[in-house]
């Protein structure tokens, strides 16, 4: 399995750190190692140095009877080595042992590595294979011979092997207890910078996009001249900015928002007078020219348009200001088989169908309100595709929530038009028409509703296929001081 690196700073400086004493342990380790096998090498040598070679020069004559031509062990040490060579070939070998000497055989690898021993009176290291690694020392002898003394190492590499495993426990757990201690300190330095993590983070919760918004606190003052500091300040400095664009957002939204309800209540009712003076002429006994009745009718047709856009705009203005709902059980079944025959009556070309469940679904809410959303649903799939379009309405229920689905198969929303397409005046008029009518508030006012009933609504869409889903909850609404605001007018 691949290791992956830390990924959080905190984690990496201190891995780094860790690793950073562990290559410093590591080289000092290696070095001691080295210094301390050249420094015992070294004495091996000397040693070597001051036996003089009497153990190997003694191998130079046969041994007789006579004790005083045995080969020399005196101040000799344990495991000493004696080899005498003449013309490539080992006349004699022997190795010291408890004050005497024994013979040492020897194959052809230890013949061709003693061969290879230069006999310029240096050390030199050879492995034999009846004895281990050795420190040899090799010098002519008197027949023309080579004579070759040697030390065990084995005394060297027990002292190194225990210097690497002493060096090996220590460096451990100054390993360990330096990651510990780093961890510490650096979770310790960095506090500052999770207090401006926690913040950022706590930004990113706020709902930015509308209404009036509460930014965290500043983050506590950190040294400027550091790192983390400068963050800390810059991310203060940003947070004040945001502040004060979100506050000067919001004051803006409300006087549009107070804007729109004031206008659209001023306009209610000069535009009723002018329809009700329109629809008066129009039924006056007398001869009215054709003209004149014609310019009438688009009178009444217009302000009739008018009130129904002043109608949804006050809506809106309500609901943006947090207008409670009434919260009485609705029947949605009901609502959906009523909005589905007016609409049937208005486009009967559209091929509608329906899913309905078995058992009635009924949801907490606003009946006129939801019975608006149903229609407003409807209407815009009777509006923006062509007659003879499938149009599926579905209802669903479980304990928990109501779903309802409006689905065609018309030329589809496009896609740069789907972001924008419940925002109020927004049209899609590319791939579906625009028809007369159309005050781009109704999915405007699907969205406001919906949400006042703590619901959503979605939109997916297509070439051939454009589906709303409408999802409402079951159980009791939320209180209205609970919900969101919603968004002004764009």
């Amino acid at each position: 399995m691949r290791l992956r690196p830390p990924r959080s700073l905190r984690a990496r400086l201190t891995a780094g750190l860790v690793v950073l004493l562990g290559l410093a342990c590591a080289a000092v380790g290696v070095v001691t190692v080295l210094a301390l096998r050249g420094f015992l090498i070294g004495r091996v040598d000397q040693q070597l140095t001051a036996s003089g070679g009497r153990f190997a020069a003694s191998l130079e004559h046969e041994a007789r009877p006579d004790a005083d031509n045995l080969p020399d062990t005196r101040g000799q040490a344990v495991g000493t080595f004696g080899a005498r060579l003449l013309d490539g070939r080992v006349t004699e070998a022997a190795v010291v042992d408890n004050a005497s000497q024994r013979s040492v055989p020897l194959g052809p690898a230890d013949l061709r590595t003693l061969n290879t021993v230069r006999a310029d009176g240096e050390g030199h290291s050879v492995r034999l294979s009846a004895l281990g690694r050795y420190r040899v020392v090799a010098a002519p002898g008197d027949d023309g011979d080579v004579l070759i003394t040697g030390l065990p190492l084995h005394p060297v590499e027990e002292t190194v092997h225990r210097l690497e495993a002493v060096e090996t426990a220590v460096f451990a757990a100054a390993l360990l207890t330096a990651g510990c201690a780093a961890a510490l300190w650096v979770r310790f330095s960095l506090r500052p910078l999770e207090q401006v993590s926690r913040t950022a983070t706590a930004v990113t919760r706020l709902p930015l996009a509308t209404g009036e918004v509460a930014m965290p606190g500043p983050v506590p003052y950190a040294d400027p001249d550091t790192e983390v500091g400068r963050v800390a300040t810059a991310l203060n400095r940003m947070l004040g900015h945001v502040g004060d664009a979100l506050t000067r957002r919001h004051v803006s939204e409300e006087r549009l928002r107070a804007f729109a309800a004031d206008a659209s209540h001023e306009l209610r009712t000069p535009v009723a007078t002018i329809r009700a003076h329109a629809e008066l002429a129009l039924r006056h006994p007398g001869p009215v020219p054709d003209e004149v009745r014609h310019a009438l009718g688009r009178v009444a047709a217009e302000s009739h348009r008018m009130s129904a856009l002043v109608d949804d705009l006050l809506l809106l203005a309500r609901l943006d200001a947090g207008r409670p709902l009434d919260r009485q059980p609705v029947d949605l079944t009901r609502i959906v088989l009523d909005a589905l025959d007016d609409v049937r009556a208005l486009s009967p070309g559209h091929r509608w169908e329906l899913d309905l469940p078995e058992e009635p679904v009924v949801v907490p809410g606003d009946e006129y309100r939801l019975h608006q959303v149903v229609a407003n649903l409807l209407a815009n799939a009777r509006l923006h595709t062509p007659p003879g379009t499938r149009v599926v309405v579905a209802l669903s229920a479980d304990a928990e929530r109501a779903e309802l689905t409006v689905t065609d198969n018309g030329p589809g929303i496009p896609e740069n038009s789907l972001p924008d397409i419940f925002r109020r005046f927004s049209r899609a008029d590319v791939g579906r028409s625009r028809r007369a009518g159309s005050t781009g508030l109704g999915l405007a006012i699907v969205k406001a509703v919906t949400h006042a009933h703590a619901g959503t609504v979605t939109v997916e869409s297509r070439p051939g296929l454009t589906c709303f889903r409408l999802l409402l909850p079951s159980g009791p609404l939320p209180p209205a001081g609970g919900r969101d605001r919603q968004p002004g007018l764009p």
